[in-house]
């Protein structure tokens, strides 16, 4: 019953404190336009293309091409009745 008297008053600044914090983004305009952003990541960015083709930027990382996808199915040494074969035996185990 002690705690209450702690944690009651806590939750209560807490919530007030996040009303407080959306109230700010409200008025700071974090919610005006959000189409745009939803939009920008499609649209080509021509700068960010240039520097990593051309002139190599300082202090930037540029990743190597990978020589094959990460998660490749088909490359898998089994086979897929292997695969049937092993999914079966481990369901008659059960």
């Amino acid at each position: 019953m002690e705690s209450l008297y702690l944690l009651l008053p806590l939750s209560v600044l807490l919530v007030l404190a996040l009303i407080g914090v959306f109230a700010w983004a409200l008025h700071a305009g974090q919610f005006d336009d959000l189409e745009r952003e939803g939009l920008r990541v499609l649209e080509e960015d021509d700068e960010s293309g240039d520097a990593l083709e051309g002139d190599a930027v300082e202090g930037a990382v540029v990743p190597l091409p990978r020589s094959k996808p990460l998660d490749s199915a088909q490359d898998s040494p089994n086979s897929h009745e292997h695969n049937v074969a092993f999914k079966e035996m481990t369901r008659s185990d059960r």
